[in-house]
């Protein structure tokens, strides 16, 4: 599906500061933890800290849904949250034991979740590289976006997607355009995620020109 680019406004920017459950501050953006604006706090056990004097200078971008295909229920928050019933699907088997986590999630609606703070290092990326570097957990950012390698993202993902970068990336001036990447481009062959249906050049476009920057 191809959808003709929008340009970033400054009202679109601060739309992030009136989400489905804003935080405490009117202000939008990333405050001193690395909590953002508008996102709904959901901690999760799964982190710690960065390595000391490292950088966050990449963001990675994935997708994710419980069970595979299906868009409804609280199973992506059981995940991160360390509550997955291993007896609730047979998928579920397989990944109950895991301890991992992104950054963000954003909903198929546009509703966004935060699970752990920017500032500590989630563990979403496994065992991966970019740039020559490895351990992209410890310089990375992740957002993962509701859905399936095939499956059209929504509007609203595509909208609550370039908010959220526009203030990451004000916040972390180290992740420029260049320093965007799926999960697929940092763990070849091991993942394949966002996909072929998430639209890189309309995300790419809607984050160029940014009031904020």
């Amino acid at each position: 599906m191809i959808i003709t680019p929008k340009r970033t406004t400054p009202a679109a920017a601060q739309r992030l500061g009136t989400g489905h459950q804003q935080c405490h501050t009117r202000e939008a953006g990333v405050d001193i933890e690395g909590w953002l604006t508008g996102a709904e706090r959901r901690p999760s056990p799964n982190h710690d800290p960065r390595p000391p004097g490292t950088g966050i200078d990449l963001l990675v971008i994935h997708n994710i849904s419980l069970p595979p295909g299906n868009f409804s229920g609280d199973w992506i928050d059981d995940l991160f949250l360390n509550r997955l019933d291993a007896g609730a699907h047979p998928y579920f088997h397989h990944i109950a034991g895991q301890r991992v986590s992104a950054h963000l999630l954003i909903r198929r609606d546009g509703r966004l979740f935060q699970y752990v703070a920017f500032e500590r290092r989630a563990w979403h990326a496994g065992t991966s590289r970019f740039a020559g570097r490895d351990r992209c957990n410890d310089f990375s950012i992740g957002i993962e976006l509701e859905g399936t390698d095939d499956a059209p993202f929504a509007e609203a993902q595509y909208e609550r997607l370039a908010e959220c970068t526009i203030h990451i990336m004000h916040r972390y001036r180290g992740i420029t355009e260049e320093r965007i990447a799926g999960h697929s481009e940092i763990a070849p062959g091991r993942k394949t995620d966002p996909g072929p249906a998430f639209d890189w050049l309309r995300y790419r476009e809607s984050i160029r020109g940014s009031a904020l920057f």
